[in-house]
């Protein structure tokens, strides 16, 4: 349909048969303007009048159109496929029967209910989908418009923050995404000290209620490191050096800081409960930061640390001994480094380095890429995420396979986007693997699933069979055949 624009006086008149269309857009979908009213405007004016066209433009491509694309539901049978369950055996000539949602059965010789949509799979492979446990998915969508940017709230405290309410279902970034295999992500918060509770969500729902597996999962602190550096750069002046001793007092008193928030929160929770069996003694404040915290200091939730060097992974491994704490580490960039305590403590990490350049000017060109393959060694647990804020999460697979071309086995590089972050999140009953009873999240491609050649030929996440279109398709589709 043309978008059109008609000259005010034509219109006042009523005379709409010889209303000439002052801009229109042509067969390619550029605007185009009659010379003589655009030549009529002023320098300032016209500029304006291009701002706005363009900004309808922009909105008009991303209507959220296709993300209320959410597919259909029903009883399917993917037969003659390759079946690679992660947990066990791959299955070289096999079906996979979805229904309500589940995978009702697998093996080489499953019986086809009678009514199910058959999807023949011969010369293809079917995988469990993958799942980035680390990102911004959904709470960032155009980091040049601050209105489209809700990952972090003000103050350096806040327990109390859920990111599920403000992921944007209708994100682009959504179908981008899964159509690239990526069927599950864990969205979380950023900035302060205690940015909030991540949430765990299925890549299809029209809301956050439909999308969220674990609408609160965990609590993100940004762990207190030490930092050497000034607060800013400015090329006029010198930066002041920072004596090591005083950084690392710094960093102590921070750490000490969070240990007495903890203990605080500790004492509500416990005069809370005291009040709500005895209503004869006084009633305590509310405080929704210091309720926010309770199910995290007691380990009945994972709290995720963001940390990257060795000495403050250790001092993450320190605060988390002898507590109830369940640490998880976010980033982990020489965790490999602290895999003794991180043992001992049965700390998992979410690696997000594998695209990051080398720190130090002396680091191997391969030091990040090899990372995961030394976790591996040093048996830690361990998932490879991509910690994007949701434009680049569709890349997981090849950060994972680059991974497995520095060291990690080719098992183990599948199982790190699949199986590993299912366990590390707590889902591995429900997700990770291919294994009847769990969700029927489940991708069906023409080669390896880790391989950029790779194209993803049918796509389900809760069992409901979506379509394998994103803004990036309909572009390709629109400009394809350009001269």
């Amino acid at each position: 349909m043309k978008k059109e624009i008609f000259n005010a006086e034509t219109r006042r008149r009523g005379d709409f048969k010889k209303m000439k269309p002052l801009m229109h857009t042509d067969s390619q979908g550029y605007f185009m303007f009659q010379s003589s009213f655009f030549k009529s405007f002023s320098a300032s004016l016209r500029l304006c009048v291009v701002i706005i066209i363009l900004a309808f433009g922009v909105f008009a491509q991303s209507d959220g159109s296709q993300q209320n694309q959410t597919g259909k539901a029903g009883t399917f049978a993917i037969t003659n496929a390759r079946i690679v369950t992660v947990s066990g055996a791959v299955i070289e000539n096999g079906t996979v029967v979805i229904s309500n949602g589940k995978i009702s059965g697998v093996g080489g010789s499953v019986s086809v209910p009678a009514g199910a949509e058959r999807i023949d799979g011969s010369g293809l492979s079917v995988y469990p989908g993958m799942i980035d446990a680390g990102t911004n998915l959904g709470l960032a969508e155009i980091g040049a418009a601050p209105a489209t940017i809700d990952v972090a709230e003000t103050g350096d405290m806040n327990s109390n923050s859920k990111a599920i309410t403000a992921i944007n279902p209708h994100s682009s970034h959504v179908n981008v995404t899964r159509v690239n295999g990526i069927t599950t992500v864990l969205s979380m918060p950023q900035g302060g000290v205690i940015s909030g509770q991540a949430a765990v969500i299925n890549l299809n729902g029209s809301t956050q209620n439909e999308m969220a597996i674990v609408p609160a999962f965990g609590l993100i602190i940004n762990f207190p490191r030490i930092t050497l550096g000034g607060g800013g750069f400015n090329p006029f002046a010198q930066q002041a050096p920072v004596d090591f001793s005083e950084a690392l007092k710094r960093r102590d008193q921070r750490i000490e800081d969070l240990k007495k928030l903890f203990r605080d929160a500790e004492n509500y929770a416990k005069v809370q409960e005291a009040y709500a069996k005895d209503k004869n003694l006084p009633a305590p404040t509310t405080d929704l930061k210091m309720a926010a915290l309770t199910p995290y200091i007691r380990g009945e939730r994972p709290i995720i640390f963001t940390a990257e060097r060795e000495r403050d992974i250790r001092s993450v491994t320190k605060f988390v001994a002898g507590t109830r704490i369940k640490g998880i580490i976010m980033g982990g960039q020489e965790a490999w480094k602290a895999a003794d305590e991180l043992k001992k403590n049965n700390i998992a990490v979410i690696y997000t380095n594998i695209y990051n350049l080398p720190v130090r000017d002396d680091d191997a060109y391969d030091y990040l890429f090899e990372a995961p393959a030394k976790l591996a060694q040093a048996g830690v647990r361990f998932c490879v995420s991509t910690g994007d804020g949701g434009a680049e999460v569709r890349d997981l697979p090849y950060q994972a396979g680059l991974a497995g071309a520095y060291g990690l086995s080719k098992d183990e590089a599948l199982k790190s986007v699949t199986l590993y972050p299912a366990q590390i999140l707590g889902l591995g009953s429900q997700l990770g693997s291919i294994e009847q009873g769990k969700i029927a999240n489940i991708v069906v491609t023409d080669g390896d699933i880790l391989d950029p050649r790779t194209n993803v030929k049918y796509l389900f996440i809760n069992g409901r069979l979506l379509p394998l279109t994103s803004r990036h398709t309909e572009l390709f589709e629109a400009f394809k055949d350009r001269k």
